[in-house]
Order: structure tokens, then C-alpha cells, then sequence
């Protein structure tokens, strides 16, 4: 039989245990969805316990499938949501509930950074320090729970809890380190004692776990966890990354000559070099899952989220007609928003549902413009893919003036890429074909060309790769779509934020 990885993708929306043969073949696969508790307004956590019961569930259900599989597996691998952080004691138990990166409290009035509050004026960062300082979870325990913070053996990431769980180490990827932690993002590891986010965030580096790089070592199955999952004891478990930084390979980027669209719950625009470069003034580009590479990143909190929101508020009838027809309730709208023309007959979205730190400002907040008599919910459903298009734009150009040159291919991954529609609008937006792969797993699948390459059976990444990636199809731009879009873009949509900003800015103070 042949050697097969089994690749656990915990996104935020659904754990995944997809077996993967050398060819970048789906084997076998399982699915379930998980859920969050919500005891106060604009808090989103859950048991880290629930992630790893959710871990050994759907595993299971792969073997209720197909339980020959089990003898082929070679190694395990990990790709996760990034951001979601929990509180481990000394005898590696969770202390309270993981807060998850989309978890919107706050700590209130952050304390001030002597010296470095100057340094941070002078370079025009005080108001984006004084956000990342509000959206620290280290210090919101430290300041609101201080008994947990004091029994705090480890802090670790998600992915370090369940590297834990399945190893017994406190051991994490380099690549999964995304987040509100001391990590230093231009050296790949944990910030000297004398950098600056030692004054912001309440921990030593005693707590934080160690690092390896992709492809190396978590250590091996224990037997606790080979028990519970029903399989051997000793199966090596390599080092991925977190969840975006897998899509992008994926989706066969692994260098700076394509851009990888994200479309999840939080769309990306992602680029991999080789140096240090900023997409933005002061944010770092996050490790990539090729040892040494960064990944810019420009993000867009609530990207394909915006789906999910619509179908929550405006989708009732379009869910009873899905389950009558047996079919998800995007497939419907997808059928509704196909005649409707290019720029939703003068209707405008622009995705800020959530702020950014620099881009857009943390004043920020979504705008739906242009309404007139004649616009339906469907009209609004599609302008929620075209802000999304175009913001998407927007991030990409960004990069590519730092980059100083235009990229050639798009590679688009995510639940999102599986909207037709989506893809066409992306395709006209951008006025560049889009390429989707064969399969839709693109994390699960990026995280599996790691383990195949460390586990010897392929020399480099780009060569696993190269035997592991397939294009599924390609979406050509219609020139007479993005003529409109194009219009639309340059003299409307890039104009909206720096025109609301001042309104926004009042909008944040009744807040």
C-alpha cells in the first residue's frame, strides 16, 4: 500500500482528517463543524478541550469509512485557525475557555510604554499601538484574571495545544506563529528580551513553547493520543503551519511571481519572498511554511464572513428552498445573482465590517452605498462579492508597489473559491485569469506537502509541490466586465473609506 499523510485541518468554521497519498490525491475525508460560546457580547471562545474531542471525532469517522487506511499512515500533520490562544498548568490542563481570534473585547485603558511611547509618536504608530495593545489576550487575562494568569504554565496557540495533545510536547511551528505574541517576525522566534512586545504583552519566555520549523519534528504520536485516535503509537508528527500559510502552498505559490486570494472567513491577499518586506509601514509579513520565506499579508477581517452573515439576516426562504432541493443555500443565491449586471446596478459594498490596525484605520466600518428603488437582497448579496473583489484589488496593488512589479498568476483557495460566480467576478475585477486547484483542501493539502517533504519523500518543497499541486480549472476575464469594474473601482470604491473616515470617527465614539 502506499504511504499516506493524514493531514488535520482545524479551521474556524470545521475540523477536517483528510488522507493524502504522494500525489496530492484525496484518499479519504471527514468533516465536522464546530461552534463557539458566546457569554457576553462580542466574546467568541470554547473549551480547548472541545477542539481536541472534535480532533478525535472526526478522525474516528474516517476509519468507520474506510478503517484499512490505518496501517498506511506514514505521519500526521496540523494546520489551524491562527490567533486562538489558551492557558495550559503545570500538569497540562486548560484554565479557562480558548479566546478565539475573532473575539472582539478589549482591555481598557492599556498601560503606557515609558520611552517607547515617544519613539511610536515620532513615527506616526501611537494610534496602531494603542489598538494592538486593546486586542492583546495576554493582557486582558493578566488584567481581568489575574489568578489564571498566575497559574499559567504554558500560553500557547491553538496549534501548540493540539501539537500537545498529539506529542505531549510543547513544541509549535514557526510558521503557526500568528498573533498578538512576543515573536520576533523578521528572525523566526521568539523576541529578544529587549524588543518592545515584552512591554506590551505580560509573559516570559519561559511560557511560550518552542519552536521548530516546517517540516521538522513535533515529536511522535503518544500513546494517549495513538489510543484515542486508533492508531499506532510513534507516528511522527511534522511541523506545518497555520492555516493561511498552508492554503498559500496549496495553492502553488511558493515564491513572489503569484498572489494567493484567500476567500475564508477572513480573505487574505498573500505573497511569498524571500526577504523581509512590509505590505504595510510596521506590520511584519508572517512566516512562511517554506523554512527562511515571509508571507505578506493584507488582510480583510471579515471577508467571506460577510456570506454568512447575509444568509443568517436575509437568506430564510433561500435555506427552506436549499433543503427542499438538497442543496446548500450559496448554490441558491448563486442561481439568484447570476443576470445581475457588474456593479449591482450602482450599489457599493465596502467590507469593514471588522477594523484593522493600519489598513483600513481602527476607526473603520462597513458602507453599503448607492441604494435605490429597484435593489434586492440579491443585489446586495452580490455587491457583498464584488467589495470583497475589490478589496481584494486593493491589497494586491499594495504589494505589488512594494514589490515594485505586476504578478502574473492568481491562485485563489478557501471555502469561498467554490462560488462560480465569485471566481468570475474576481477574474473581471482583476482583469487577470484566476486559477483554482484541482481540489478544494487547499490548507489540508498545503500542510501535506510539508509532511511528505519531511518525511524525506520529496528533496524540497517546491518539488513536493510540483507533484502535489494539479489546476482545477481557470476563469478568464470577460474585458467588458472589468471596463465596467474598472470604472467603478478607480473613481468610486477607492474614494469611499477616505470620504466616510471623519464620519466613521464619530460613529466609534457613540460606541
Amino acid at each position: 500500500m502506499n504511504p499516506y499523510v493524514l493531514s488535520i485541518d482545524c479551521g474556524t468554521q470545521s475540523i477536517r482528517a483528510i488522507i493524502f497519498d504522494a500525489s496530492g490525491n484525496i484518499i479519504e475525508k471527514t468533516q465536522l463543524s464546530l461552534e463557539y460560546e458566546s457569554p457576553y457580547p462580542g466574546w467568541a471562545e470554547q473549551k480547548p478541550e472541545y477542539f481536541w474531542q472534535k480532533l478525535i471525532e472526526v478522525i474516528n469517522e474516517l476509519w468507520k469509512k474506510q478503517s484499512q487506511l490505518k496501517s498506511a499512515i506514514v505521519g500526521i500533520t496540523l494546520t489551524t485557525q491562527r490567533g486562538t490562544v489558551i492557558n495550559i498548568d503545570k500538569n497540562g490542563n486548560s484554565l479557562r475557555p480558548a479566546i478565539t481570534w475573532f473575539d472582539q473585547r478589549q482591555v481598557e485603558d492599556p498601560e503606557p510604554i515609558p520611552f517607547w511611547n515617544i519613539i511610536f509618536k515620532i513615527l506616526g504608530m501611537s494610534e496602531a499601538i494603542d489598538f494592538f495593545q486593546r486586542q492583546i489576550e495576554a493582557s486582558w487575562i493578566y488584567k481581568n484574571e489575574p489568578e489564571i494568569w498566575k497559574n499559567t504554565y504554558k500560553y500557547l496557540l491553538l496549534s501548540g495545544y493540539l501539537s500537545y495533545k498529539l506529542t505531549g510536547n510543547f513544541i509549535d511551528s514557526i510558521a503557526c506563529q500568528v498573533g498578538y505574541i512576543p515573536f520576533d517576525y523578521k528572525r523566526h522566534q521568539w523576541a529578544s528580551k529587549w524588543d518592545w512586545k515584552w512591554k506590551l504583552v505580560p509573559a516570559s519566555k519561559d511560557i511560550l513553547p518552542d519552536l521548530v520549523q516546517p517540516g521538522k519534528l513535533l515529536g511522535t504520536l503518544s500513546k494517549d493520543a495513538a489510543k484515542e485516535l486508533d492508531l499506532k503509537e510513534g507516528i511522527p508528527v511534522i511541523a506545518a503551519g497555520s492555516d493561511k500559510a498552508c492554503e498559500t502552498l496549496g495553492c502553488g505559490v511558493i515564491d513572489d511571481s503569484s498572489v494567493h486570494l484567500s476567500f475564508g472567513t477572513t480573505a487574505t491577499v498573500n505573497v511569498v519572498t524571500k526577504k523581509y518586506k512590509e505590505a504595510i509601514p510596521f506590520i511584519p509579513p508572517y512566516p512562511s511554511v517554506i523554512p527562511g520565506h515571509y508571507t505578506m499579508e493584507i488582510q480583510i477581517f471579515r471577508g467571506f464572513w460577510l456570506v454568512s452573515w447575509f444568509k443568517e439576516q436575509f437568506a430564510f426562504s433561500e435555506k427552506l428552498e436549499a433543503e427542499k432541493r438538497s442543496c446548500s443555500v450559496e448554490e441558491v443565491l448563486e442561481k439568484k445573482i447570476k443576470d445581475i449586471p457588474p456593479g449591482c446596478l450602482g450599489l457599493i459594498l465596502q467590507p469593514y465590517w471588522s477594523p484593522g490596525i493600519r489598513i483600513p484605520g481602527p476607526e473603520a466600518r462597513g458602507a453599503i452605498i448607492g441604494f435605490s428603488d429597484w435593489h434586492t437582497k440579491y443585489h446586495l448579496y452580490r455587491a457583498i462579492l464584488e467589495g470583497i473583489g475589490f478589496s481584494l484589488r486593493e491589497g494586491t496593488e499594495r504589494i505589488e508597489k512594494k514589490l515594485k512589479k505586476k504578478i502574473p498568476r492568481i491562485a485563489v483557495g478557501g471555502g469561498g473559491s467554490n462560488s462560480e460566480v465569485a471566481l468570475q467576478i474576481t477574474a473581471d475585477i482583476f482583469n487577470r485569469n484566476v486559477e483554482k486547484p484541482f481540489i478544494s483542501e487547499a490548507s489540508a493539502l498545503g500542510a501535506a506537502m510539508i509532511a511528505f517533504y519531511g518525511l524525506g519523500i520529496y528533496k524540497t518543497i517546491p518539488e513536493a509541490v510540483r507533484n502535489m499541486y494539479k489546476v482545477g480549472k481557470i476563469i478568464h476575464p470577460d474585458k467588458k466586465n472589468h471596463k465596467i469594474y474598472d470604472y467603478i473601482y478607480k473613481n468610486a470604491y477607492l474614494k469611499i473609506y477616505q470620504n466616510l473616515k471623519p464620519i466613521y470617527k464619530v460613529l466609534k465614539e457613540i460606541v
